[in-house]
């Protein structure tokens, strides 16, 4: 051993004492009390906040939901596989946040906003939290802007603006999804990004759902958030959020967003799963006692900004499936009491063939007019009533009975309206087209066009001014109203194709 002179001793002490880095880091760590069907007690984390992110071993996460005494209930959002009784926890400070940005247009993604679709990862720094306050009474503007869904049923007597929440409800295959779809796809070239989040939904219709966009070019202009019936019950639970927050980035940049939320019963027996797994107490139908705040803060972030903020909007179709068309459940009853309207679906018109099936009668848009192009508002008014007559002669015509000229009218006009308003799927039409059929029959133009050949009078009419007269819906298009010019050439143009008819 070589005999070290004090000084060098100290020398290299003082070296060490240089170099020396303090690298303490404290960590706040709890440990795993016990696991199972994707719930986990956490032990030892008293700071923690609600809806905070945890970490757990193999880069697994889980969000809190339940804060108590002695431990912390909190959901994983990956496979429990890895974890154990015994393990250690850690916080991350942070709540759930997904990516936002330009970047998700035509991409599809699951709950936590990574891509699923096999084009590459999603290339943006932005993220957003998926929980937040909607915004104010102060910071919005009333609905004014239509939001063309190119089915005539819908834009002229159940018109949705702008920063609407309508409901679309009905019980299973009566063609509430593909309301959705024709509305996506007709808001081809009107600046409105899409935003069509799927829960609980078999991953085989998803990709069909995909495709068909693929096909009409709606994948474009949208973004497709998926939870499927496989996921995880915590994954089907945040979707909704995740798809209103990339939502909220374009509309805080003053752009206009239509979301489709597909659909909210899934959604609730998702969070009814996770509440019970959690112990918390079970209310009506055992859902928990917030499942009426869950849907709520959700559809509340739709709206339409003030000027001041830009001026952009957010418009939910949110659609619940109903049990042998009893709207008066619990979930749906909730979400009517919180939607701006509703469309209602009905079997037994969906079966008689009249598709899209809307029962004009237990539908209703609570924005109404402001929402209409001056055009349809003028020309769409008599439709409600007359179906309403229609209906309720119907019923009396069945026996038989002598009926005097008026009434026989009356059925015939009821008839005809009821062949315009029929629609095929993914065939939206132009808002001008809408509004020259819709013409067309409240001014009894159809009365002696037999009810099986007004389809074929529609198309026929329809590419007749097309080629013909095109001004008209021109006019139509650009001026927003049928002024008397219009409405006459309009009038010549129908006399002139029912000759040739």
């Amino acid at each position: 051993m070589t005999n070290l002179k004090p000084e060098e001793i100290s020398t290299i002490i003082k070296e060490q004492i240089q170099k020396y880095d303090e690298r303490l880091k404290s960590t706040d760590t709890g440990v795993v009390m016990q696991v199972a069907d994707g719930i986990c007690r956490v032990h030892g984390l008293s700071d923690a906040m609600q809806g905070e992110l945890l970490e757990f071993p193999g880069e697994v996460y889980g969000m809190i939901l339940n804060l108590e005494e002695d431990n912390i209930g909190c959901v994983l959002l990956g496979d429990q596989k890895g974890i154990s009784e015994g393990d250690l926890v850690k916080r991350t400070k942070k709540v759930v946040s997904i990516p936002v940005g330009d970047e998700l247009t035509g991409r599809v993604v699951n709950a936590l906003g990574q891509p699923i679709d096999d084009k590459g990862p999603i290339k943006t720094n932005k993220t957003r939290e998926i929980e937040r306050v909607a915004h104010g009474v102060i910071e919005r503007k009333s609905v004014d802007t239509p939001l063309q869904t190119g089915i005539k049923a819908i834009d002229s007597m159940i018109p949705i603006g702008r920063g609407q929440r309508e409901l679309i409800i009905g019980d299973r295959q009566t063609g509430k999804t593909a309301i959705a779809i024709d509305t996506i796809i007709n808001q081809k070239g009107e600046g409105v990004h899409c935003i069509y989040v799927a829960i609980g939904q078999k991953a085989s219709t998803v990709a069909s759902l995909v495709k068909t966009l693929e096909e009409y070019k709606a994948m474009d202009y949208t973004t497709v958030v998926v939870a499927t019936a496989s996921d995880l019950a915590p994954l089907q639970y945040i979707a909704p959020y995740s798809g209103c927050a990339m939502g909220e980035e374009w509309m805080e940049k003053g752009e206009d967003v239509l979301i489709i939320y597909d659909d909210l019963t899934k959604h609730a027996a998702a969070y009814r799963t996770l509440s019970l797994l959690l112990k918390r107490p079970p209310g009506r139908e055992a859902y928990p006692g917030d499942v009426f705040y869950l849907h709520s803060r959700l559809l509340e972030r739709a709206s339409r900004l003030s000027e001041d903020l830009g001026g952009g909007s957010i418009t939910a179709l949110p659609i619940i499936e109903t049990q042998a068309g009893d709207i008066s459940a619990y979930i749906p009853t909730n979400v009517i009491s919180i939607t701006d309207g509703q469309i209602f679906l009905e079997t037994e018109m969906f079966n008689a063939g009249l598709r899209p099936a809307i029962n004009a009668g237990l539908s209703v848009s609570r924005v109404g007019g402001s929402a209409q192009i001056k055009a349809m508002k003028k020309i769409a008014g008599p439709i409600r009533g007359e179906l309403a007559q229609f209906r309720e002669l119907q019923s009396f015509a069945q026996f038989g009975s002598e009926l005097d000229e008026s009434t026989k009218k009356q059925l015939a006009q009821g008839e005809r309206i009821q062949q315009i308003l029929k629609q095929p799927q993914y065939k939206p039409l132009s808002v001008e087209k809408e509004v020259v059929m819709i013409y067309v029959v409240t001014r009894k133009h159809l009365l002696d066009v037999p009810t099986d050949k007004v389809q074929e009078f529609e198309d026929g009419l329809l590419s007749y001014i097309e080629s013909a007269s095109p001004s008209i819906l021109k006019n139509i298009k650009e001026s927003k109203v049928l002024d008397e010019q219009t409405e006459k050439d309009l009038i010549k143009a129908i006399e002139d194709f029912k000759k040739t008819f």
